[in-house]
């Protein structure tokens, strides 16, 4: 398997650009399967996930290839209507496929999908949401038939999921009248699909407020369109800062979307200065602990960057108390970080963060993708060299972690399997 080493103590010091946002490539890729067109996607990472979604409109008979940044996908002529189980099983986000197989070919089967293991995610939401357009589900066999022709609809949703929200504007798109989707996600990445969707000539509006109006049935076309950065990616690098020590840049976000985020982190001691497409953070003295961070729903606190931000809270003084509201196994990350030197406790939704003076290298394994960017956020701060194993979960939303990171000064290798 492969690993990081990392040689923690060396302050980060620079600029990166931030990569596509992979909570928005994927729902768009699966929105290319609508266009009878090609569709050239800007600023799309090089990621597992993405190469999932790939795999994905290969196997249905639409042409994917990449040029540079950008992939290009025509969905001209679509031969199939099915996801197989291994290609499903590659990730949780594969049910986005669900409403854009429905929506385009009038039928779509597939299994339960994969992904990282955060506790129960069921599917009932996207299910209920197809149900309202007037799909017909049957499940069998560990597997999903959805058939039947598309409707608009009044869809309320009983939480404001994301994944629920996309699968019910994909397949509102290709059903016939007005569909309302009421307690819609609010994340930035739902503005994103839209506005992609936008660029192949639907008829979409209200995302980034809790009621999306979709238009159904307008005839689409091909077009291009260039994916936001990726916030979390964004998050992490500056929580790497405040772990590590330095002055950092990101660019290519847009700060107001991380306003939570950076909001922690000025409480914790970090000089933060955001200005259009950049954020920068200097951190200079250790870090000390800040009110209770209760994860939530855009514009809440993110659930993605809760981990990150606890491994860069472990070292320094003071308490900090997580409260962790959308999964149900969001702290898995929290046993390698006590190896590493970390006073944490857990019980139920809850961990308490008690500050160290200092953290120690030591062997850890990467249980899910937050967590394991947590990991490497914590060894650039401890002293000595940590192993990080495991990094399929990390290669599934960072295109290059440890290149970005080499760039900043932080002393981080990839060691490939079979090296010792």
């Amino acid at each position: 398997m492969n690993t990081y080493l990392v040689e923690g103590g060396f302050p980060l010091e620079g600029s990166v650009e931030i990569h596509g946002a992979k909570n928005s490539v994927l729902p768009i890729l699966a929105a290319a399967l609508l266009a009878p067109g090609e569709c050239i996607i800007h600023n799309c990472p090089r990621l597992s996930d993405v190469e999932a979604s790939l795999a994905i409109l290969r196997h249905l008979g639409c042409s994917a290839r990449r040029e540079g940044d950008a992939v290009v996908v025509d969905a001209s002529a679509p031969t199939r209507c099915d996801v197989p189980d291994a290609l499903m099983r590659e990730m949780r986000s594969s049910v986005i496929f669900l409403g854009a197989v429905l929506g385009r070919m009038g039928r779509a089967r597939m299994c339960a999908p994969g992904g990282c293991e955060l506790g129960p995610r069921p599917i009932d939401l996207h299910l209920a949401a197809i149900r309202s357009l007037g799909g017909q589900i049957t499940e069998a066999d560990g597997g999903l038939l959805c058939e039947g022709k598309l409707h608009g609809a009044d869809i309320v949703l009983s939480l404001p999921s994301v994944g629920a929200t996309e699968n019910a504007m994909l397949a509102a798109v290709c059903a016939d009248g007005v569909t309302t989707i009421t307690n819609a996600a609010r994340e930035p990445e739902i503005v994103d699909l839209q506005n992609f969707l936008l660029a192949l000539g639907a008829r979409v509006r209200g995302a980034g407020s809790s009621v999306i109006t979709v238009e159904g049935g307008v005839p689409l076309h091909g077009g291009s369109y260039t994916v936001m950065g990726d916030r979390i990616v964004a998050c992490t690098y500056l929580a790497a800062a405040a772990a590590a020590g330095g002055h950092v840049e990101v660019t290519g976000v847009d700060w107001r979307n991380l306003s939570t985020v950076t909001a922690v982190l000025t409480e914790a001691g970090c000089t933060v200065r955001s200005q259009p497409g950049r954020i920068t953070l200097a951190c200079t003295k250790p870090l000390k602990g800040v009110r209770p961070i209760r994860t939530a729903p855009y514009p809440g606190f993110p659930t993605d960057a809760q981990a990150p931000l606890m491994a860069a809270l472990c070292k320094g003084s003071g308490c900090t108390v997580f409260v962790e509201n959308m999964f149900d196994s969001r702290y898995r990350h929290v046993d390698e970080l006590i190896r590493m030197g970390a006073d944490i406790r857990v019980e139920g939704r809850v961990a308490v963060v008690y500050g160290v003076p200092r953290l120690h290298g030591a062997r850890v394994r990467a249980s899910d993708l937050r967590g394991g960017a947590a990991l490497v956020v914590a060894a650039l701060g401890a002293e000595g060299e940590t192993r990080v194993e495991d990094l399929h979960h990390i290669d599934r939303g960072y295109q290059s972690l440890e290149g970005d990171l080499s760039a900043l000064g932080a002393h981080i290798v990839r060691e490939k399997a079979g090296k010792s």
